[in-house]
């Protein structure tokens, strides 16, 4: 299961009342106030992880209680406080706050970062600290203050350096699945990827890149027709844009008119996202009704970097990967 959007409900822990308390003790006549501080509330915690790869595991839990801080106790002991809860979401996740007309608390962008999302309450104070030299047996103890509490609505926008946009049935679950150790669900129909599918592709020397496959755009995606906007968020933090289009036109669109109407739909969707640098990959050139529409898409689109492949028969993919590390690393500066 795939999860890439849910609300969970974060409640910190109250902060542990003061306590009042007097000694009592051999040797020390007058005694005097010994009520210890009551112990801060937990608090929930959200970090970015690289082991989490979707919010399934948010599914069947959301909601989430951090413990409450301890009171304080006579003999100047202070109460415990409270454990905090640290949930892993994976890196690309944006939280929001709901009751604050979905203000954007925190994007966790990098792994390893994190936000608080309900802050934990104080512990109250103890009599120890209302003695002064007026008033010697002081009674008063302040209470704990209660801990937030917070619906909070998080988002995954997967991030990857690479994405490969196109068609339902283009190619692009067969192309991932050459070029990196993902096994994408692949079928001779459209629509067989409903889920964003991140990959890795691992160089002799070392050298990573990670490339997600977008699930297949259809026309109005960007008004959010059919699954549009679960697809097309997962496209806003990749670096590089392939569009796969598929030269044999198996399912009867030209391959020209795919690439603008692509592009159309990623425009409407975000501004200035088909400015990022970007190449075709051609593929299905194994076909024979291949060379006729590669010809025709080179002669409309000349100023455009178009890579001729087969990703079945596995032709020319050290090509495009030459080229996509290239366009990375300049990316990445």
């Amino acid at each position: 299961m795939f999860i890439d959007k849910i609300r969970v409900i974060a409640k910190a822990g109250d902060g542990g009342d003061g306590c009042s308390s007097f000694r009592r003790e051999k040797f020390i006549p007058k005694g005097g106030p010994s009520g210890g501080d009551g112990g801060n509330g937990g608090s929930v915690i959200l970090r970015a992880s690289t082991s989490e790869q979707s919010l399934v595991s948010l599914y069947y839990k959301r909601h989430y209680r951090a413990a409450r801080g301890e009171n304080g106790r006579g003999r100047d002991q202070y109460g415990k406080n409270g454990s905090d809860i640290e949930i892993s979401v994976p890196v690309g996740t944006i939280v929001r706050d709901i009751d604050d007309d979905y203000k954007v608390l925190c994007d966790l962008d990098e792994p390893g970062s994190s936000v608080v999302v309900a802050l934990g309450g104080h512990g109250g104070k103890g009599n120890i600290h209302f003695k002064t030299s007026t008033n010697r047996i002081p009674r008063e103890w302040e209470p704990g203050t209660p801990g937030e509490t917070r619906n909070i609505d998080l988002e995954l926008k997967s991030i990857a350096d690479i994405g490969l946009v196109g068609y339902p049935n283009a190619g692009k679950s067969t192309l991932i699945s050459k070029l990196t150790p993902a096994k994408p669900k692949v079928a001779a129909y459209p629509f067989t990827t409903l889920r964003p599918v991140v990959g890795t592709i691992e160089f002799e020397d070392y050298y990573r890149m990670s490339i997600a496959d977008i699930p297949g755009l259809i026309d109005g995606a960007s008004e959010n027709v059919g699954l549009g906007h679960n697809f097309l968020r997962h496209i806003e933090r990749t670096s590089v844009l392939v569009y796969v289009l598929d030269m044999a036109a198996v399912d009867g669109r030209n391959p020209y008119d795919d690439f603008i109407s692509l592009q159309n739909e990623l425009e409407l969707y975000m501004e200035g996202l088909t400015s990022r640098p970007s190449i075709i990959a051609a593929n299905k050139m194994d076909l024979p009704e291949s060379q006729e529409n590669l010809k025709e898409l080179k002669e409309k689109l000349y100023n455009t970097q178009i890579i001729p492949i087969s990703a079945e028969e596995s032709d020319n993919l050290e090509e495009i990967l030459k080229i996509l590390r290239c366009k990375v690393e300049k990316k990445r500066g």
